[in-house]
């Protein structure tokens, strides 16, 4: 079907070509969406697309918003009975993150730890889990050292929105001398209220007054963006972070 006299095939496949640019993809698949557009967006949709998906912060918020609703354990059980019947690695690593969904850190750790102990080692849905647990168990370090054999083995993760933001609050803990630049780089791939207030958080405990305006504008900004969240579904999935922008301003 013709949209502005251009097929729709195609235009789905310059969707993908942007996609691949913003995500330093491999050329060739700009190649592959141009030569053979259908095709080529079908397989970039699978192989690419998708599994990045899978890590959306908005696209997972969404999903776990709505089983939460229907069912809140059924992937866990899912995950649970996949394994018990089939204990392969890759049903384990369902299990962790099912576990991880759950609150369940350290039941999950367990989990990736054991799986991490062959060829999976280097799974980036096993290292963003650990890495994912680490911060929420304040081990920066350790969510560090996960999150640079990830970027060591699959460096276009580097621009991911969630992974750059987990990359800035691991240095942040560790001290790191780079914080400002993944900071910078969080927040110019994902302007959210998070990434905003985490960063902010960081500017504050500085002894610099530059810093100081900065992280109040950042705060300032969460508040101000919260005037367009017309739906209760964004408004519930941001207010911890509203209400800790007011609270910050608040006390500065």
């Amino acid at each position: 079907m013709p949209v502005f006299g251009i097929g729709l095939h195609v235009l789905i496949a310059l969707f993908f070509a942007v996609h691949a640019i913003r995500n330093r993809q491999n050329n060739y698949w700009l190649f592959i969406l141009f030569a053979f557009p259908g095709l080529g967006s079908v397989t970039y949709f699978f192989a690419i697309y998708l599994p990045d998906l899978r890590h959306s912060r908005g696209a997972r918020n969404a999903a776990r918003a709505l089983v939460n609703i229907i069912d809140p354990t059924r992937e866990l059980r899912a995950a649970e009975k996949a394994f018990d019947l089939t204990p392969t690695v890759g049903n384990r690593i369902r299990l962790a993150t099912a576990l991880l969904e759950t609150g369940a850190h350290k039941a999950a750790l367990e989990q990736y730890q054991q799986a991490a102990n062959g060829p999976f080692a280097t799974d980036p849905e096993l290292l963003i889990g650990m890495a994912r647990i680490w911060l929420e168990l304040d081990e920066p370090h350790r969510a560090l050292e996960e999150l640079e054999k990830l970027f060591a083995t699959y460096p276009q993760r580097r621009q991911h929105t969630d992974l750059a933001l987990y990359y800035a609050r691991a240095l942040a803990g560790s001290g790191s001398d780079h914080t400002r630049t993944a900071f910078d780089l969080a927040l110019k791939l994902a302007s959210g209220p998070e990434v905003k207030c985490r960063y902010a958080d960081w500017l504050t405990a500085r002894h610099d007054a530059a810093d100081h305006a900065q992280a109040h504008a950042l705060y300032e900004e969460v508040i101000a963006d919260s005037r367009y969240w017309d739906n209760r579904n964004t408004l519930a999935r941001h207010r911890e972070w509203l209400e800790h922008a007011r609270q910050a301003l608040a006390v500065t």
